[in-house]
């Protein structure tokens, strides 16, 4: 067994646990992630064999005696043919750190990730209720995420209301003609709603205001993607192939080459977090 485990937030967990359960399938090994045993309850692998608060005490608690090794991913540049190795010639281990890479093997198993990862019906009921009255309509999802933007890789990816407003307006344009609705989802309690209201009309932007989870299956409904580079809109774009368009120029207008395939913007993903 592969304990698999992380700091980083609910879509860096997926993505992390997605690499090393890719690789536990070609090699044969099972593999678990903790926080999906124990943190985050709404998603079909919560529910399956190993994902419970018992596995997880004991994978968690064998590595802190030292009964079964470790195995770190903390450096995106390593080269980790070793703790491959380790994790080929032990039957338990835990693995952590969020610079494993598998891409090749997670594209592979990519239908497989999708269904571990599928939102529980509660989920998908909620998120249904709230788009089915714009059914017909392009949806767009925009993805707001700021607070530790301000300051992480020197505020490169953090964008203010009129920032996004101009892409969103932008996206408008470009798909004259067709009917389309806006879905803004963030949990920045400084947003300024009043200000895309007024711009865009009420009756064009919607703020779902949901759980990290209920966002995450809204935007993966979607018809298309906007947001800074995150793991977050990554994962949402994931579930459908999601055309997705990250922002990273303040200045450079919009246009339909911007919008990306998951899998491009999947093997791009590490670029954008290079000093």
């Amino acid at each position: 067994m592969i304990f698999v485990t992380d700091k980083g937030r609910m879509a860096n967990n997926i993505l992390q646990y997605g690499h090393l359960y890719a690789w536990g399938r070609e090699h044969g090994r099972t593999t678990m992630s903790m926080r999906f045993a124990y943190k985050y309850h709404d998603f079909h692998i919560c529910h399956t064999p190993h994902h419970n608060f018992l596995t997880y005490l004991a994978g968690k608690y064998a590595a802190k005696m030292k009964l079964i090794p470790t195995v770190d991913f903390n450096n995106i540049d390593s080269d980790y043919r070793l703790e491959q190795q380790t994790m080929l010639s032990h039957r338990h281990l835990l693995a952590t750190g969020w610079c494993v890479r598998f891409p090749g093997l997670f594209l592979k198993y990519k239908s497989e990730i999708q269904a571990l990862f599928a939102f529980d019906d509660s989920i998908s009921t909620k998120v249904d209720s709230i788009l089915q009255p714009f059914r017909g309509r392009l949806i767009l999802g925009v993805h707001v995420r700021r607070g530790d933007y301000a300051h992480w890789c020197h505020g490169r990816y953090f964008f203010d209301d009129s920032e996004y407003l101009r892409v969103i307006k932008e996206f408008i344009r470009m798909k004259a003609g067709q009917d389309v609705q806006v879905m803004i989802c963030g949990n920045d309690p400084q947003l300024d709603k009043a200000c895309y209201r007024q711009a865009l009309g009420n009756d064009r932007v919607t703020f779902p205001q949901g759980s990290a989870t209920e966002d995450l299956c809204l935007l993966s409904r979607c018809d298309a993607l906007i947001g800074p580079p995150s793991s977050f809109s990554l994962i949402a774009s994931m579930y459908r192939d999601t055309p997705l368009h990250w922002m990273t120029d303040k200045r450079k207008p919009l246009e339909e080459l911007d919008f990306k395939t998951f899998d491009t913007q999947f093997r791009q993903f590490d670029s954008y977090y290079i000093e």
